[in-house]
């Protein structure tokens, strides 16, 4: 009796640092307990793939399978996977914790990674915003200190209720007179204050426009200053930019325009860098408030940026959000949906498609090399 043909699917690997590329044949995934494996319907282009391809960056040995953002149909969970069923759909981050990325038919993700697709969205626009999204919020949770509203944990119905009642109020005076008050206390010391100002370098990027809705949402009366090219404009204001400037004029013009646009023109209390320009110019620094608190937070490039004495500076990458196991990073994925539903996310970019099918990735990606603004690539599956 013949034995058995084992199950395949199409993969589109990276044959060594460079290049070329390759459709195969590899195995069909089997998903840990705790994850899930989507059919994939739409895979989006990103730099990290490029930076993959032609500097290993992230990868530890070829043939590869790239691709960090996906959208699809699941087609088998994990043993413990309750969140998600065969036939949903989905959008996800991929290639972390070993497991292969996008550019394949069949990718296998941890559940937490994944949301549930708005119905108000194309396959071809949600796989454009996992990384976009989880880049940005962990910019800002990590980077700037600043809770994201929606990935903060319900209140428990008997703690729901005006924080103004007096039956409240009375509660939280005889705890505080109390020792175990006391302990509370100390043990849940007060956030830092508020941001007033930000500086979003690179507000028309697809972390960028993320950011600028992020913070809108979590710092409604902040000022918030983009700098992009002019044509985007509109689309960052609309998005919640205050104040956008010309990113193309000489930076001593940025740096003014800056300082003018910021709270009594001392300049901004953070900058979220999303496209490492401190790497090229440290004049940007020039327009953090001296009397701040001074935050820089920038998206790993693969560069090293020196911030100067006094300036609290963090490096972001999109899956920081999973690293520690808090309420923001299980949730992460999870609450974007709820907040498109809500009105409160909008795709960061336009959105192109470059192609269908597997074979089309290369030329989609020599497309993304040679420079795209406002738009993410999109390879339709």
């Amino acid at each position: 009796m013949p034995a058995a043909t084992e199950k395949t699917m199409r993969q589109y690997v990276a044959t060594k640092k460079g290049g070329p590329f390759q459709v195969v044949n590899g195995p069909y995934p089997i998903p840990g307990p705790d994850e899930i494996c989507i059919r994939n319907r739409a895979v989006a282009l990103n730099a990290l793939d490029l930076k993959s391809l032609h500097h290993g960056m992230m990868v530890q040995s070829y043939p590869e399978v790239f691709g960090i953002d996906t959208a699809g149909v699941v087609e088998v969970v994990g043993a413990n996977v309750t969140e998600f069923k065969a036939g949903d759909a989905v959008m996800s981050s991929a290639g972390l914790g070993g497991r292969k990325g996008a550019f394949q038919d069949v990718t296998t993700v941890p559940a937490h990674f994944a949301s549930r697709k708005p119905a108000t969205w194309s396959f071809a626009q949600a796989c454009s915003a996992p990384i976009c999204y989880l880049t940005a919020s962990a910019a800002i949770t990590k980077g700037l200190n600043t809770p994201l509203p929606h990935l903060q944990p319900r209140k428990p119905l008997s703690l729901a209720r005006e924080d103004s009642s007096s039956e409240y109020l009375q509660e939280r005076h005889l705890r505080s007179k109390s020792l175990g008050g006391l302990a509370l206390a100390l043990a849940n010391p007060p956030p830092p204050p508020p941001l007033n100002s930000i500086l979003v370098v690179g507000g028309s990027s697809g972390v960028g426009a993320s950011a600028i809705q992020l913070l809108r949402h979590a710092l409604p009366g902040a000022t918030i200053i983009s700098t992009n090219s002019p044509s985007h404009n509109k689309r960052l204001a609309a998005l919640g930019a205050s104040v956008c400037v010309d990113r193309n004029q000489p930076m001593a013009k940025v740096l003014a325009a800056v300082k003018a646009a910021s709270p009594a023109q001392r300049g901004v209390d953070a900058i979220l860098d999303a496209v490492g320009a401190a790497g090229e110019d440290t004049q940007l620094f020039g327009t953090l408030n001296a009397e701040g608190p001074k935050l820089y937070t920038n998206v790993f490039t693969g560069k090293e940026i020196a911030a100067p004495e006094g300036v609290e500076a963090t490096k972001v990458f999109a899956h920081m959000m999973f690293v520690t196991p808090d309420p923001e990073g299980a949730s992460a994925m999870v609450r974007l949906a709820d907040l498109v539903d809500e009105g409160k996310y909008k795709l960061p970019l336009e959105i192109e498609v470059v192609g269908t099918g597997l074979d089309e990735i290369g030329a989609g990606l020599e497309k993304l090399k040679k420079g795209v603004s406002g738009a993410k690539l999109v390879v339709a599956l």
